[in-house]
């Protein structure tokens, strides 16, 4: 097919584009071994498919010739390619054996005219797809480098609908494939990638696990409400294209994840913060069900307040004050604009109760016992928290702050959390934000599950601190405490990762041996929908008498909910809105 042609894909171009060029496989031979290799320089080369396509830069080999020059990306794997239900796919071989599928798409490109649409299917392609490289991220501002799990830029697209694999290398157990995770990837619904490298669970996966990680549109391009959109709609529905993006995820995982030798009648989905939001919601939505079987989150969830969907009146009013900033006057000319423009002018990212994705408030849902039945896990860090009460650092500011979310409630909030001086109003703030958010959110949901569900319901609180080395960045202390995605590297087994961009963690023994059993226990959770074996203690299942929780911290231990007899006490207060 010749690269001017308008029928070719332009996602399938850019992997297809360096071969043409070149005229050869990019592959080099050393001893009798091949292997693929990164060029050391770029060529930008605009390529136009369609009336209105961007230019797209591609990385091309240079020279394959000089060894010397080029970056090793892994070994053939033998068997390859696989066939999917859209083409052949050709990832490679790590070095733990590992296979490593990157940058396949599940869905349509989401640009032009399928702007602010449900994901569509994705084209098929002949040749072999090389998914030997990770996609760009979705359209998003730019981390903050002092960020503490900050790993360096990424390339940045509104084509961004892809997923990476990694599989076993040796054959799963003849009666079923291995247990499936899709991983769904935190920063607020306004940034993240699934190509983090503590996202890369390659240590998970060489214990028996296919490991997904899934981009989904983010910001106002992936939660954005419009009467237009709506009116459009054969449901009535506009908003939550970022949540319909992780649905159709599933649905790729369904048709495809047995050729890499997943079971997709095994399927867990996992998220942290915004990825754990997502959980809830999955769980919750009628689109969700049959798709997944377990479910795991970490730090967040749509019971209570933080990051409520909101009505979808409401949320198409703000579609409409978004066009005026964008100072457009149709959908169409928005639709035209550049993404970047609307990343940087709507800032904010929607979830709307459309009754189609998200039919009612997810504690409803439950009520009404319409979510799905499956066993969960959830939990949260013993010094994370998504108030402003906790950024008090004076008596004062303290006390202004809990007066300023709690009314005429205040008074009775400090009685439980009180604080006499600095040191205390700090000590306080910290753990009052911590409760009134996460906690209680969390909380809220095991109990749902445990009253309105049959399936089990597992909860933890990890509290290990970690071993700083360095101490970098304006905003992080020397030693933080075990914060907002603090376990996560533990749970996935890709603690070193956290040294990949730079070296900040000091590993012990005992950190080691923790993120063995953790991701132990997420594995036979994965497995089973218990996660048993690999701890000294035995997880309990929660329930609403004894509410235990399994602590991850210096020891492993099982106790009841942290502060469980003040979450009751905030329970019956009016709660603090979102930040």
């Amino acid at each position: 097919m010749a690269l001017g042609s308008s029928t070719l894909p332009r996602r399938i171009c850019r992997r297809l584009l360096a071969v043409e060029l070149l005229g050869s496989q990019p592959l080099v031979r050393v001893k009798g071994r091949e292997f693929r290799w990164r060029a050391t320089r770029a060529m930008r080369i605009q390529h136009v498919i369609g009336r209105s396509a961007p230019a797209i830069v591609f990385m091309v080999i240079h020279s394959v010739g000089i060894a010397t020059a080029a970056q090793q990306l892994g070994l053939l794997i033998p068997g390859d390619p696989v066939r999917i239900d859209t083409g052949e796919v050709a990832g490679r071989l790590l070095p733990s054996g590992v296979r490593v599928y990157l940058g396949v798409p599940y869905a349509d490109a989401p640009t032009d005219d399928l702007r602010w649409r449900p994901p569509q299917p994705a084209r098929a392609w002949g040749g072999v797809l090389h998914a030997d490289r990770f996609a760009p991220e979705c359209m998003q501002a730019r981390p903050a480098h002092t960020n503490n799990h900050y790993f360096g830029e990424e390339a940045t697209s509104e084509d961004c609908l892809y997923l990476n694999i990694w599989a076993p290398s040796r054959s799963a157990p003849r009666d079923k494939g291995y247990p499936v995770i899709l991983w769904i990837h935190g920063g607020g619904f306004i940034e993240g990638s699934p190509s983090m490298p503590f996202y890369q669970a390659e240590g998970l996966v060489q214990k028996g696990a296919v490991f997904v990680a899934a981009a989904y549109r983010l910001g106002a391009l992936g939660f954005f409400a419009h009467p237009q959109l709506s009116a459009e709609s054969p449901h009535h529905a506009s908003g939550n294209y970022g949540l319909l993006d992780q649905v159709a995820a599933l649905q790729w995982i369904q048709r495809n994840i047995v050729r890499f030798g997943g079971d997709p009648g095994d399927v867990t989905i996992m998220g942290q913060s915004a990825g754990a939001f997502s959980i809830s919601l999955l769980q919750a939505s009628p689109l969700g069900r049959g798709l997944f079987h377990r479910a795991f989150a970490l730090s967040g969830s749509t019971f209570g307040k933080l990051l409520a969907a909101v009505p979808e009146e409401l949320a198409e009013q703000m579609g409409l004050d978004a066009q005026s900033a964008l100072g457009v006057s149709s959908l169409a000319q928005m639709r035209n604009l550049p993404a970047d423009q609307i990343i940087r002018t709507v800032s904010r990212a929607q979830l709307v109760i459309d009754n189609y994705a998200v039919v009612a408030p997810t504690a409803d849902v439950f009520v009404q016992r319409r979510q799905s039945d499956v066993p969960l896990i959830l939990g949260f860090t013993a010094d994370e928290g998504f108030s402003d009460i906790g950024r008090a650092s004076s008596l004062q500011e303290y006390r202004n702050a809990v007066k300023a979310a709690y009314g005429s409630s205040a008074d009775a909030v400090e009685r439980l959390y009180p604080a006499a001086n600095d040191r205390e109003a700090i000590e306080s703030a910290r753990m009052l934000a911590r409760d009134c958010t996460v906690s209680l959110s969390m909380n809220e949901w095991a109990r749902a599950q445990s009253e309105y569900g049959r399936a089990p319901v597992f909860a933890y609180v990890f509290s290990r601190a970690n071993p700083w080395g360095v101490a970098f960045g304006p905003n992080l202390p020397t030693t933080p405490g075990a914060y907002h995605s603090g376990d996560l590297p533990y749970w996935l087994g890709s603690i070193q990762a956290l040294k990949a961009a730079r070296p900040t963690r000091d590993w012990s023994t005992y950190d080691l041996e923790l993120a063995d059993r953790m991701s132990s226990l997420l594995l036979a959770f994965a497995g089973a929908g218990v996660p048993r074996g690999a701890t000294p203690v035995a997880w309990p299942a929660y329930d609403g008498r004894s509410e235990r929780v399994m602590e991850f911290g210096d020891s492993i231990s099982v106790h009841e909910w942290p502060n469980i007899s003040k979450l009751r006490v905030l329970r019956a207060l009016a709660r603090p809105a979102a930040p």
